[in-house]
């Protein structure tokens, strides 16, 4: 199998529509709903916002629990700092502002908020099962079953409540199949110490867990072969996200693969992101390539907590000896709402959504950078379902202040977003294209701000500075 990307739409037309073609879908073009985003952006101050932030700073160590939804990624003093509600394609704070929301609690909000099919599911499953139990519950046996009709992979399953404990499940067991200890990691992979001691925020992990995990780049596959050569017999997989931002390049994703069963080694896809989002195969189903496990979670249950490892029988059974055990695994509400999820896609064509909206702002991205001559400033990356924008200073360097000053004006304009942007099945192409529109006038404001040579004079607060330093470098993202 080679790694050349499955066709979503069969042609350029497809993607827009039976009636509709890509120029309906640009801003001298479109006809807005302008009624529908009447409500949209920053019309009320941030006092409620800013008090329960001083509250939860005196509580709460870093005050958040998640650094992703943590004011550390988006400009302070302009940024909600909580959200109070979210319906759909929007999320509102709880100072009354709305917003498009594009980030989507970190991306496992694939349908929508509240989405009627999933909430009454979880609400079914406690009012007439409950929700944990002495024993095993069914949920446990349909929701595996469920996976195998879409994963290819799927022969046995092992649930827990996040990515985090799979991929750390996944590479327990990588270790006692291969008898070996190192790993090879591309990605952001959770918080456990195996992968958290490879960044820059590996405090309190003994430098001996940190020896035994190693780093390569996307596209990279001598890096990846130097790693072997130079740690010959001591790797038992590479656990690496199949994509990112950059498009893999000649055969790069089956030559790793071919590379690790030369070597002995497993390979590992985390499909967290990529998951229902790529297909629902996941990116081994779009680009063709099988890897030996993979983890899943974040398409399927709606933001239910709920992270899923599968593969083959033939290395999932080594959890018979492998401990894995977590009173919380078979709890039956995120399960209850993943085999829901399961069935939301099968009745929706979820995926093929996200690419298609995600492809009407991406499209446009990149003309309107195109148009106002921003290209060695600002880029935008990735796939219609995986994008992100760049920020560079003349000199090519990471520049932070034109991110916050973008940051700043997509939330004057009603859209909640970093430098990385997510769709789900419940944003329109009106949503879209409000998002494109946001878009266009930030890049307006860049564009003064870099032709009067003084971004910060423009800048209306801090702007957010990168959770890990080495990831973003590395054009990898993290929650």
């Amino acid at each position: 199998m080679t790694d050349q990307p499955k066709r979503i739409f069969e042609n350029e037309a497809s993607w827009y529509g039976k009636d509709f073609s890509a120029d309906d879908y640009r801003l001298d073009t479109f006809s807005f709903g302008e009624k529908a985003l009447s409500g949209l952006g920053i019309k009320n101050a941030m006092s409620k916002s800013d008090a329960l932030w001083e509250r939860g700073k005196k509580v709460i160590p870093c005050g958040t629990q998640t650094l992703g939804k943590s004011p550390i990624g988006f400009i302070e003093g302009v940024a909600p700092k909580y959200l109070s509600h979210g319906d759909g394609g929007r999320v509102w704070d709880v100072d009354g502002n709305e917003y498009i929301d594009c980030w989507l609690a970190c991306l496992p909000i694939t349908f929508g908020h509240r989405v009627k099919e999933i909430d009454e599911a979880v609400a079914r499953q406690m009012s007439t099962s409950g929700i944990t139990f002495s024993l095993m519950h069914p949920l446990e046996v349909e929701v595996a079953e469920s996976l195998r009709e879409d994963i290819s992979i799927a022969e046995q399953v092992r649930f827990a409540k996040n990515g985090s404990d799979v991929c750390e499940a996944a590479i327990r067991l990588a270790r006692h199949l291969t008898r070996r200890d190192k790993v090879v990691t591309l990605g952001y992979h959770g918080f456990h110490d195996w992968y958290i001691s490879s960044t820059d925020r590996s405090f309190g992990i003994p430098q001996c867990i940190a020896d035994m995990t190693l780093r390569f780049n996307y596209n990279d596959i001598d890096g990846l072969k130097h790693l072997f050569d130079t740690n010959k017999g001591e790797i038992a997989c590479v656990m690496m996200e199949p994509a990112i931002f950059d498009e893999p390049q000649d055969n790069f994703l089956a030559k790793v693969k071919e590379l690790c069963h030369k070597e002995g080694a497993l390979l590992i896809f985390d499909e967290m992101l990529t998951g229902y989002r790529f297909s629902r195969n996941g990116a081994m189903s779009f680009f063709g390539v099988e890897p030996d496990l993979a983890t899943f979670g974040k398409g399927i249950a709606n933001g239910m907590p709920i992270g899923m490892l599968v593969g083959p029988e033939k290395y999932m059974r080594g959890f018979e000896e492998v401990f894995l055990s977590s009173t919380y695994g078979g709890e039956t509400t995120a399960l209850a709402a993943a085999l829901a999820g399961l069935e939301y896609h099968r009745q929706h064509d979820v995926v093929g959504h996200m690419w298609r909206i995600g492809k009407i702002v991406l499209d446009n991205f990149k003309l309107e950078i195109d148009k106002r001559d921003l290209g060695s400033y600002v880029s935008a990356n990735g796939y219609p379902v995986r994008q992100a924008l760049g920020f560079k200073d003349a000199d090519g360097r990471a520049d932070y202040d034109l991110a916050g000053l973008y940051q700043q004006e997509m939330l004057k304009n009603g859209v909640l977003c970093n430098a990385g942007l997510g769709f789900c099945h419940r944003h329109d192409e009106n949503d879209a294209m409000h998002v494109v529109r946001s878009f266009a006038k930030a890049l307006d404001r860049m564009k003064q701000a870099i032709d009067e040579g003084d971004i910060k004079k423009h800048l209306e607060g801090k702007p957010a500075q990168p959770v890990f330093k080495g990831l973003r470098n590395q054009r990898a993202t993290s929650n």
